[in-house]
């Protein structure tokens, strides 16, 4: 931080900030332990959703997710896509210009290009996108076909509808064949195909991910144009297995991920039961006639178990329900963010207002999935997102969420969708795997640290185990207070250099003020900001004291 040179600037900016000091609470003590807790981080769990090529190598993402709604629809042999619900139920051409909009071909080369491993979806529903002449959108529920409707496309193309009536009644008696084909076993096993002639397996430099479907519990939603119906558990298991297999078949190294489901509520209830939940009755079907009393998510794990190891990383979605996601960033919903990343670990936290149990998601999946599966099954989180990105409430909370899955041991995580470039969320991100733009960032190993009050100041640590120097993220995510802090570390080395990165006001800045003696580090963070300090060991050879780099 440069101080100003004018007197009179320097007295104003000395009074700031001593009010800013004033307002700080008593010293937060913080504990690492570099020898308790030990446990590798996977670095997949810094991947993306739809990230540029140069977005990749700026990140350093290790994998890129083309997923989402529209990709439970994308035909390959046209290269169309249906957006469904999101978009007026439109079917339209695959745009090469908008990496959000890729699903194919386009898609893995450009993240092949960025030093990143591309991960496709497979549609699961049962139909695909086809176009009109000359490659021209079509519409699923057509103004001239159906009727006047409560909204049409916005954006030009009229006789898209969204197939609500004015009267607010769902049209459910629509065409499919209007906009979309019939898709079939035989037709993925065809792209499957292409992918291999194209980009050899995955043992052999080529897709390594194929993941099945995008949450099949909001089917009678999202794609009620072509699967009105709830999902039955039934259906959802014999379509996961099905489709796994193929891959498997077509590609023994490349690895499916399932089921895409959206966590806990998607985990708890077939689409089927959903539906007829959402008609106000409290009859449960499927929990009484298919998966013999269990919740979806466990009952699904007995089913794939009963059919080998189809699935190699069980996956699932988050986003907290009470719009943290969303870009609000008045000081209640600034409050509610910090707090909700609690619902990834903490056992007491209820995410869920209608669901009356802790959220606990990571624990709970690995749970499951060790009891019911096959224990030891990697677990992925495969879209998630806090929302604010242009906001530093939201930096510190993305910050938050990548340090809880180091430590909770999650495998693979893709961010829904990778922030804007250069914005403070996008950055948050950045200072994980590459803050100097040389591949530096957090460690590999993650070892304990303790912070008294994670929704005021978080606290992570790690060693880098190519040099052995530790790295500590410290996350003040208070709006307005700054935040003294002591970082005892325990187990570390007994002096050394202290490289200091800094977050704040959507800036990333590099200091070495910091000091490091007798274990202890002490400094003083900004309101809602991200600090990473890399403490390096100085290592004594030949009588000279040298620096051992991180």
């Amino acid at each position: 931080m440069k101080l100003p040179r004018r007197a009179a600037c320097c007295a104003l900016f000395l009074t700031t900030w001593s009010g800013v000091a004033a307002q700080e609470a008593a010293t937060t003590h913080i504990v690492v332990d570099v020898q308790s807790a030990r446990h590798p981080i996977s670095p997949l769990i810094y991947g993306v959703n739809y990230g540029t090529t140069q977005q990749l190598r700026d990140l350093r993402a290790p994998v890129n997710r083309s997923g989402g709604d529209a990709a439970e629809t994308y035909n390959y042999e046209i290269d169309g896509r249906n957006s469904g619900r999101d978009w007026y139920f439109e079917s339209y051409p695959a745009d090469h210009a908008d990496i959000t909009m890729q699903y194919g071909d386009s898609f893995v080369d450009q993240t092949f290009h960025g030093g990143s491993a591309p991960m496709l979806t497979i549609p699961m529903v049962g139909w695909v996108t086809k176009l009109g002449p000359n490659r021209s959108r079509l519409a699923a529920y057509s103004v001239k076909k159906y009727g006047a409707q409560q909204a049409v496309d916005p954006s030009g193309y009229t006789d898209a509808g969204n197939g609500v009536r004015p009267d607010g009644s769902l049209m459910l008696h629509n065409d499919p064949n209007d906009a979309m084909m019939p898709d079939s076993l035989q037709r993925e096993t065809a792209w499957m195909q292409h992918n291999l002639k194209r980009w050899n397996s995955a043992a052999k430099g080529g897709i390594p991910y194929y993941l099945l479907g995008n949450e099949p519990s909001r089917w009678h939603d999202i794609h009620r144009h072509v699967h009105p119906v709830g999902t039955h558990a039934s259906e959802l298991a014999a379509k996961t297995i099905a489709l796994a297999n193929m891959v498997h078949h077509a590609d023994a190294s490349a690895k499916v991920l399932a089921p895409e489901e959206w966590a806990p509520v998607g985990t708890t209830k077939s689409g089927f039961d959903q539906q007829i939940e959402e008609t106000h009755s409290k009859a449960v079907p499927d929990r009484v006639c298919e998966t013999g009393g269990m919740d979806l998510f466990p009952w699904l794990l007995t089913q794939w178990k009963k059919a080998g190891h189809p699935v190699d990383i069980v996956s699932v979605h988050y986003y907290p329900q009470h719009d943290e996601y969303s870009h609000d960033v008045s000081g209640e919903r600034q409050q509610l963010r910090n707090r909700s990343t609690r619902g990834l670990w903490d056992k007491s936290y209820q995410d869920i207002p209608w669901k009356q149990e802790p959220t606990d998601l990571i624990a709970s999946v690995r749970a499951a999935v060790d009891h019911y599966y096959w224990p030891g099954t990697p677990i992925a989180i495969t879209e998630y997102g806090w929302g604010a990105d242009k906001h530093m409430n939201g930096a510190t909370a993305q910050a938050d969420v990548l340090g809880i899955f180091g430590r909770e041991g999650v495998y693979l995580a893709t961010r829904w969708i990778v922030p804007p470039t250069g914005t403070p969320a996008y950055l948050a991100m950045k200072l994980f795997r590459n803050y100097d733009d040389k591949g530096s960032g957090f460690g590999d190993i993650s070892v304990s640290a303790k912070a008294p009050d994670p929704d005021k100041v978080s606290a992570f640590a790690a060693e880098r185990s190519s040099t052995h120097s530790v790295t500590i993220l410290l996350v003040n995510k208070q709006l307005r207070n700054s935040a003294r802090v002591s970082v005892q570390v325990q187990g570390g080395p007994d002096t050394g250099d202290v490289e200091t990165i800094t977050l704040a006001n959507g800036k990333l800045s590099h200091n070495n003020s910091v000091s490091y003696e007798k274990h202890m580090v002490e400094t003083l963070l900004p309101p809602q900001s991200v600090t990473l300090l890399v403490i390096q060991e100085h290592v004594r050879r030949n009588d000279r004291v040298t620096e051992s780099k991180g």
